[in-house]
């Protein structure tokens, strides 16, 4: 389970970022925040894994004894481990990608292990053998050799998907992991995503209200860096324009042609 509670960020200047953001994920919940560019989407994911630290309010992540923590507030240390059980879906895949697929899957437990390994990248037989049993479950043992570099776009997202799974986390964040895929690829990481959630919480940030109504349990939207709807996936056309404003009609014109029609189908229903 991870809870945020009333966390704040202001720039030196006074301008503040995000504004009181409180709310929680639990086991089954697959959540996306939504917003216009700005709105504080990505600030507040970085605060989820320690990347980024509050002024204020509290970030809680349950570690492997199950207890909450608070990792605004853990010295260098502490957060380098509860952020090695906070598996991480970035954009642009954050792979190596001189290294073989399989030697990827295992660098996700580096923060894991003793740091004289992680220098070396010195893995165990029983660790290779558990990273070739993820690989087997996302269906890619076949391309465990191969130069993660070689792959497609669609390919590398999975091998990131992998390999946060390999971490064993606590709770699983993606950081528009669709954004750089065409529509058939985006749908396909997004059905290997969803059911990531009955084993841990999901929260990820996205630009596509269509993907968010399809595969999400929830959405939450910001906007000026405030919560301003925390609720079903399914969202209304006077509901995506409070959220996107002007940026509605560039979003909307990003929606495959059947994807939009199903939006509108939703729509109608609700006004009858």
């Amino acid at each position: 389970m991870i809870e945020v509670k009333n966390i704040c960020k202001t720039l030196p200047n006074g301008k503040q970022l995000l504004k009181d953001i409180s709310f929680s994920v639990k086991q089954g919940e697959f959540v996306g925040i939504l917003g216009s560019s700005g709105a504080g989407k990505t600030l507040t994911l970085r605060c989820l894994n320690g990347l980024l630290k509050p002024d204020s309010g509290e970030v809680l992540v349950s570690n492997s004894n199950g207890e909450m923590q608070n990792i605004s507030t853990l010295n260098k240390k502490n957060l380098r481990i509860a952020r090695s059980k906070i598996g991480v879906i970035f954009q642009g895949y954050n792979l190596v990608k001189r290294l073989s697929v399989l030697e990827n899957i295992m660098i996700g437990k580096l923060g894991q292990i003793n740091p004289w390994r992680s220098i070396f990248y010195g893995f165990t037989d029983a660790e290779a053998a558990a990273a070739m049993e993820v690989l087997e479950r996302f269906k890619m043992a076949h391309l465990a050799n191969n130069p993660t570099g070689s792959l497609s776009g669609g390919e590398m997202q999975r091998v990131a998907i992998a390999r946060a799974m390999f971490q064993e986390p606590q709770v699983l964040l993606a950081d528009e992991p669709i954004s750089n895929l065409d529509p058939g690829n985006a749908q396909m990481i997004m059905e290997l995503i969803a059911p990531l959630a009955a084993t841990v919480p999901v929260i990820g940030v996205f630009h596509q209200p269509e993907m968010t109504a399809k595969y999400c349990t929830r959405v939450i939207a910001l906007k000026e860096g405030r919560i301003i709807y925390d609720g079903k996936p399914e969202l209304n056309n006077a509901q995506l324009n409070e959220i996107y404003g002007e940026e509605l009609q560039k979003v909307i014109t990003k929606i495959a042609e059947p994807e939009l029609n199903a939006l509108n189908t939703t729509n109608a229903n609700e006004a009858i």
